[in-house]
């Protein structure tokens, strides 16, 4: 059972791991919320300890303290006395039984054993028209549709990366269909000139070829967000799936201003690609803006342009991350039903303001939004282990995002870094070369493979991986800091120095982060440096010091070795990083 129930006044919802009534939100660790759901899968009877086990703990062998502590945290959660239950109750020697009322809500999101039958994938619009700028006009409506299918309860929509896997590539749409086990396919192409509009779509059945529907639509310009609830509502009327919401459009217009919108399109296919293309994304997310100060969906590109060119290290975080917080908040005031808004609110709480329980509150309220916004569910993964130390969870949280995104890099790295973070090495060295597999052009990939393979001690070959991801980046600090720390594990002093001389030589013609500057100190042995460097990036609140920083990382193992480290975690409001044992 994986939907939302109902158990009692509580609404349960797995996907997010909480429960929630008149208000208030529980979070349960996974195992507490798998004895749940298989209390809840027998309402009323007594459900054995040898069944909890087999349900919850799959060919593991546990013992029952276990289970007695998952049952003590629901007991806290529901407020349920033992000795009188309203909830759970102990059937002595044989189990427990949930005895409060459990409803399965209409307006929830059922997995259906026939899911794959109510699945799509809309693969990238083909641009048809001359004017190679209108590629991402293409892109955009291409994912705007997904984003519109994607609201649809009792459909299975892949997720963009995945879709945008295939684009240019002239591919079997049964391959497709098997690739990513759905059962039908959206294609269409798209034609511009001047103010005139043709889009023309077609509903393949993935196991055949055979074309369910299709349609061309000749409009002006001002039509096309028309155009895109007709094509998604035309996809669910074919596909016999039927709205709870009657009326509800699908599609939001974010802006009546065509030119404001295509500068939008083009800032975000610009973010996507992340690297020296952030800044041209900044500047098309600005113009959005200044063309429509209404308009929510760019405010909010706006901020994660300022947020990710500061975290990536492109820009100083003393103005990057005031605006990014502005731009966030921006959005949300102006839309608060979007998801997009309260995701770059919550990384900016992350990263800019290190306010845990506001960002906390957004990644939730994004993510209930839009239970498959990728990049809420992977940022929420790692603010999970590294802010707050609950590693298993964030992993739990990626894979959810893996699950939705299977042809992604982004997803794979990310999941593969929650792995090593979690302790799972092997399974992260495999889920980064799989992002390396999926973009062998992506630093990223190569990034979290050179992470994943130093940690699994094959420091050799994470040097060689660490020198692919350097060319490919520009030597970028990230990639710096895990050559120097691994080779200092590898024993290799001087040349870990060296690392540090190289990036301490750089700082003194552009911007560093102080944070990476105090990681590769410690890993050259230079602990007065490393300290100086820790107390800048406080000071000037170093976007980097949440992750590289945080007591759940491997990165700052050698930095809580100096006492005086220990004074900027306090500084930070980190006290708790220091009671809690470093990762193995």
């Amino acid at each position: 059972m994986q939907t939302a129930v109902r158990v009692g006044s509580w609404l349960i919802d797995p996907s997010l791991n909480n429960m929630s009534a008149e208000g208030k939100t529980v979070r349960l660790e996974p195992k507490v919320m798998g004895v749940l759901l298989c209390l809840a899968g027998h309402p009323g009877e007594t459900v054995s300890k040898e069944q909890l086990f087999q349900a919850v703990w799959p060919n593991t062998v546990v013992t029952e303290d276990a289970l007695k502590r998952c049952i003590a945290e629901l007991r806290r959660a529901f407020n349920d006395d033992a000795r009188q239950p309203s909830i759970i109750e102990t059937i002595s020697k044989r189990g427990y039984r949930l005895i409060a009322p459990v409803v399965v809500p209409i307006t929830s999101t059922t997995v259906a054993e026939n899911a794959v039958s109510d699945s799509i994938v809309v693969l990238p619009f083909i641009n048809i028209s001359g004017d190679l700028e209108n590629e991402y006009f293409a892109d955009g409506i291409t994912e705007e549709i997904i984003d519109a299918l994607a609201q649809i309860p009792d459909l299975q929509v892949v997720a963009r990366s995945s879709a945008f896997s295939f684009k240019g590539k002239h591919v079997d749409l049964r391959i497709v269909g098997k690739e990513l086990n759905v059962r039908t396919v959206l294609e269409g192409s798209v034609r511009r000139c001047d103010n005139h509009l043709r889009i023309t779509v077609q509903l393949v059945n993935a196991a055949d070829g055979y074309h369910l529907w299709s349609e061309r639509y000749d409009r002006e310009m001002k039509d096309v967000f028309a155009i895109q609830e007709e094509i998604a509502r035309g996809i669910a009327q074919r596909l016999k799936i039927t709205f709870p919401w009657n009326a509800r459009p699908l599609i939001k217009t974010g802006t009546p201003n065509l030119e404001a919108y295509q500068s939008y399109l083009k800032g975000r296919a610009q973010l996507y690609k992340r690297g020296p293309t952030l800044s041209c994304a900044l500047a098309c997310c600005q113009q959005a803006v200044d063309l429509d100060p209404g308009y929510a969906l760019a405010w909010a590109g706006l901020a994660d342009c300022y947020t990710t060119l500061c975290w990536y290290g492109l820009a100083a975080p003393k103005d990057s991350m005031p605006k990014a917080m502005d731009a966030a908040r921006r959005a949300v005031a102006l839309d608060s039903s979007l998801a997009e808004g309260h995701g770059a609110l919550a990384m900016a709480a992350t990263l800019g303001t290190w306010n845990r329980v506001e960002a906390e509150f957004e990644f939730l309220r994004a993510i209930q939004l839009n239970p498959k916004y990728i990049q809420a569910l992977d940022w929420y993964a790692l603010f999970l282990q590294l802010s707050e130390g609950r590693l298993m969870e964030g992993m739990e949280q990626a894979k959810l995002a893996l699950a939705s995104d299977p042809l992604s890099d982004y997803a794979h790295a990310v999941y593969a870094l929650t792995c090593v973070f979690a302790g799972e090495t092997a399974e992260g060295v495999m889920a980064g070369r799989r992002a390396v597999e999926l973009s062998c052009e992506s630093f990223l990939a190569h990034w979290v493979l050179q992470v994943a393979v130093w940690l699994s001690g094959r420091f050799e070959e994470s040097v060689a991986i660490g020198e692919l991801a350097l060319a490919m980046s520009g030597r970028h600090p990230w990639s710096m800091a895990a050559l120097a720390l691994t080779l200092a594990d590898w024993g290799k002093a001087s040349e870990a120095d060296a690392v540090y001389c190289e990036l301490q030589a750089r700082a003194r013609r552009q911007y560093v982060p102080p944070a990476l500057l105090a990681v590769v100190a410690s890993a050259a042995g230079r602990g007065d440096e490393a300290i100086r460097h820790a107390f800048e990036a406080y000071e000037i609140r170093d976007p980097n010091c949440q992750n590289f920083f945080s007591r759940y990382s491997h990165w700052s193992t050698r930095l809580y070795g100096y006492a005086r480290f220990r004074e900027v975690v306090v500084q930070m409001g980190r006290s708790e990083w220091l009671r809690d044992p470093l990762p193995a």
